[in-house]
């Protein structure tokens, strides 16, 4: 790490395996970050949080943590770093914060940042992308596996023009990048969530439906050839909405999949635990995004209704 943080102060909203690993990362770098916290409240109070990554272990303690966003001293930028799966929560959250930060969405699909606009303006939200494989092992402790790097940018051109500051995203890229984590400003955040969907619509679903690791998906040539058309699929819904992504995006996501550690999916993480899908974020609002542009995504949608019936049928 090199350099010094800017004054930015970040809240991080959902302490597990993306906003910890992201949250302690910037808070070991020296910059000022809160943590709301719920089910590990008491214990990350007393013990702080604790982040195994790459060739270090990281303690933090003590750690500015909350339980409500109501809690939080005045802060600048908003890290959602919380399931989908909570979004009917996330308005009354924010709307319980100090000031008016930006909002920063680290979530799965597509279309949340311009719901958040309708409500708290152009130029407050933001949206990014994150390639990173973790887990939540314990109360206040994540493991690091992989990757970490975010793709940010503005909703709009419209957006970014609204902006009280525009130059924001750097800033926060630069944050993160003494933390050690690649942060690349986009200029098309629409287009990065159809190629994040290239990933999450295949490899989350077909490991519930297959009960498979990225590995074990990767090691098999029937399980290839259906990754791949899936892919593809997702690829013609993002052009039939405007988005054009390039065949061999598909050869460079497998490739990297292979090369990845052996890793559970976060959706089959939450299904052995019986807990919610992001059946919607991922495979629902994408579906009909497609459709509203005249494509059905044939795969897509044999992929939503299967992960719905084992939802309904083992999930809470």
């Amino acid at each position: 790490m090199a350099g010094s943080p800017s004054l930015l102060r970040y809240a991080i909203l959902g302490t597990g395996a993306l906003g910890g690993y992201y949250g302690i990362s910037l808070a070991a770098a020296g910059c000022d970050v809160q943590f709301v916290v719920r089910s590990d409240f008491d214990y990350v109070r007393q013990h702080g949080l604790k982040l195994d990554t790459i060739g270090k272990s990281i303690h933090l303690s003590p750690v500015k943590v909350v339980s409500k966003t109501s809690q939080l001293a005045p802060f600048d930028v908003l890290i959602i770093a919380t399931k989908t799966t909570s979004n009917h929560h996330l308005v009354e959250q924010i709307e319980a914060c100090p000031g008016s930060p930006t909002l920063v969405v680290l979530q799965n699909g597509i279309g949340i940042e311009q719901e958040l606009e309708s409500l708290f303006g152009l130029g407050k939200v933001l949206g990014g992308c994150c390639f990173l494989c973790s887990n939540k092992v314990g109360p206040g402790h994540i493991q690091h596996l992989d990757k970490g790097h975010i793709t940010l940018g503005w909703p709009s051109d419209q957006a970014a023009a609204a902006a009280a500051d525009r130059d924001l995203p750097s800033r926060i890229a630069a944050d993160f990048g003494i933390a050690g984590i690649k942060v690349q400003v986009i200029p098309d955040l629409l287009l990065a969530r159809w190629q994040k969907l290239m990933w999450n619509i295949p490899y989350n679903g077909l490991s519930v439906i297959l009960n498979a690791s990225t590995a074990e998906l990767m090691n098999d040539d029937n399980s290839v050839r259906l990754v791949r058309e899936v892919m593809q699929d997702v690829r013609m819904g993002a052009e039939a909405c405007g988005k054009v992504i390039p065949a061999s995006f598909a050869d460079a996501l497998m490739e990297q999949t292979r090369n990845m550690v052996p890793y559970d999916s976060s959706m089959r993480l939450d299904f052995r635990a019986g807990r919610s899908l992001e059946i919607d974020a991922i495979y629902g609002r994408p579906l009909r995004a497609a459709a509203s542009a005249g494509y059905r995504m044939k795969l897509v949608e044999t992929l939503h209704e299967q992960l719905s019936y084992l939802q309904n049928k083992y999930c809470k």
